[in-house]
């Protein structure tokens, strides 16, 4: 990977922000719009383990409240990734990735700023 990647949602002010930081840094930046291709298994599977399930999941969502939330302490990471890919609506947004793997949730938008330090 040598771009860097924001898993963006243009509906999104956090994610519009978030998007505006890394336009103003020098840098390759691919952009996907992850209710129309989401994160693959890998991505998410890191990103649940590096930055938390509280972090990467939209509770507020009916698929969250319908599926997930009463079974969130027991269920497996495996089946949370699929339900993530099937709804992507439940992924929190943006994550951005940086090239050498390092991943922060835009969640303030100044959270990305680390991944250039």
């Amino acid at each position: 990977m040598s771009a860097y990647t924001i898993y963006h949602n243009a509906r999104c002010s956090k994610s519009r922000l978030t998007l505006r930081i890394l336009r103003r840094q020098d840098i390759e930046l691919d952009i996907v719009r992850y209710l129309e291709t989401p994160p693959s298994r890998e991505v998410l599977a890191k990103a649940l383990k590096e930055l938390g399930r509280e972090t990467m999941l939209r509770k507020g969502e009916d698929v969250f409240r319908d599926q997930i939330r009463y079974r969130f302490k027991n269920i497996q990471d495996d089946e949370l990734i699929d339900l993530m890919i099937e709804n992507p609506e439940i992924i929190e947004r943006p994550l951005v990735v940086a090239p050498d793997g390092r991943m922060a949730m835009g969640r303030p938008p100044e959270n990305v700023e680390k991944l250039f330090a």
